[in-house]
């Protein structure tokens, strides 16, 4: 027999600890679901990328597109103005959906562009929207230009015009 130690049996403790941290990762798993299936039923479905988004909005207006009746041909010309209508939807649709399926990424850039522009104008808005109701009770202050000094200081006369 040869002279080495035996090799130390693996503690009770070591299996607990992966476990542990398998119940953890577990859990925290679990609740993710659970917390993602309550916010599906409180908000519905998360909206697609934009090209999905896109996609389902052409959908949207080509079923009713297709579906108007036209009041303003008249009866007889009703068949066939629906037949004309539903063809160039179909047409419409087969011009955009390749170019949606192969630039998805364009369209997801372009809503955040379209994002941040709205923020920047939201926050011009609301800054101008400030300037105004902050107005001051002296109407001297609130002089159009001012470099103006107002009535009264300078030698021409005044004209009142009504």
């Amino acid at each position: 027999m040869s002279e080495e130690p035996p090799a130390p049996d693996p503690s009770p403790e070591e299996p607990a600890k992966a476990t542990d941290a398998d119940a953890w990762a577990t859990a925290a798993a679990e609740d993710l679901a659970a917390e993602q299936a309550r916010r599906r039923a409180e908000h519905g479905p998360p909206p697609g990328s934009a090209a999905e988004e896109l996609k389902k909005l052409v959908d949207t207006v080509a079923d009713k597109l297709a579906g108007l009746q036209s009041p303003l041909l008249g009866g007889l010309a009703g068949p066939a103005a629906q037949q004309v209508v539903r063809q160039v939807v179909q047409q419409a649709k087969a011009a955009v959906e390749p170019v949606i399926d192969r630039n998805p990424d364009v369209f997801d850039h372009l809503a955040a562009a379209g994002g941040e522009l709205l923020a920047a104008y939201r926050s011009a808005v609301q800054a101008q929207e400030r300037r105004w109701t902050a107005g001051t009770a002296d109407p001297a202050r609130d002089r159009k230009d001012p470099r103006d000094p107002g009535e009264g200081t300078g030698p021409g006369e005044r004209i009142d015009l009504d």
